[in-house]
């Protein structure tokens, strides 16, 4: 049986970092949160990352896509933060920006981590973004790190 798994170290590949400046508050510490987490735990250097920054959540997979279309990026790690409010709006936001996202992933073959927090309040974007449910940003970076040498080891088993 072969067994097809990826580490986390990914020294020498190229990450795009794309974040919206909308719920800047939260959102800048998922952000600090990938860049410790590619520059600890994957041994990314800070030459190797590229940070965009887009209006909010929904532009997101658009920035996403023309940075796939560029190439050079092994990864893409989008971060963001929608909290519900009274209107259908976060779920119009929501929806779109994760299936743009997935779609971007599928059409170029490179992996985008969702590192978008979905929340129902303030607080819990706050617990999401560093406090008492640990930080989805970095979370996002580690998926990242892991999905490229999931996908180079795919890429090295069937040559």
């Amino acid at each position: 049986m072969q067994v097809i798994e990826g580490n986390i170290r990914a020294t020498g590949k190229k990450f795009a970092i794309v974040v919206s400046r909308f719920n800047s508050f939260v959102v800048e510490s998922l952000l600090e949160g990938a860049l410790d987490a590619l520059e600890r735990h994957g041994e990314v250097s800070d030459e190797d990352v590229t940070l965009v920054r887009v209006p909010g959540a929904y532009e997101l997979p658009l920035v996403a896509k023309k940075l796939a279309d560029k190439g050079g990026y092994d990864a893409i790690i989008a971060l963001g933060a929608v909290i519900r409010g009274g209107t259908p709006h976060f779920d119009f936001v929501a929806g779109e920006c994760n299936k743009g996202l997935a779609q971007v992933s599928l059409d170029y073959g490179i992996p985008v981590s969702f590192g978008v927090i979905t929340t129902d309040s303030i607080e819990q974007a706050i617990e999401r973004s560093g406090t008492k449910a640990g930080n989805k940003g970095a979370e996002a970076a580690l998926g990242a790190l892991e999905m490229v040498n999931v996908v180079s080891a795919i890429e090295e088993a069937t040559k």
